[in-house]
């Protein structure tokens, strides 16, 4: 079992920064592939960046691809999300989730354990 803890959204600028955390309890916490999507109202969740288990593949979607940065600390068992010269189209919540591996890691369906959410707006 797994449960993750999202933190360190809020309201940025556009151009500005802000880094997500995603915080895991579970002794094989460092076995899984992580992944950040993101929603908005009324719209599909949207993949954005993984990692693999080994800390060795990231993949990011195309919006984000020099943006945004995603890295893992297994001593603290966290994920994190740089996100760097926000845009006004980045406002969303956004949400880490975690699975043991395969394929499709853009499909949020393959994805077993979820967290809460974080918000985060940019403003222009």
């Amino acid at each position: 079992q797994v449960q993750l803890v999202e933190s360190g959204g809020g309201l940025v600028q556009a151009g500005g920064s802000l880094r997500l955390s995603c915080a895991a309890s579970g002794r094989t916490f460092s076995t899984y592939s992580v992944g950040w999507f993101r929603q908005t109202p009324g719209e599909e969740r949207e993949f954005v960046a993984s990692i693999s288990w080994m800390g060795g593949t990231t993949y990011y979607a195309d919006s984000v691809k020099g943006r945004f940065t995603i890295s893992r600390d297994y001593t603290k068992n966290m994920v994190y999300l740089q996100m760097n010269s926000l845009k006004t189209e980045d406002t969303a919540v956004y949400s880490c989730a975690a699975r043991r591996g395969g394929s499709h890691y853009y499909a949020a369906q393959t994805y077993d354990y979820w967290g809460q959410g974080t918000q985060v707006t940019v403003s222009s």
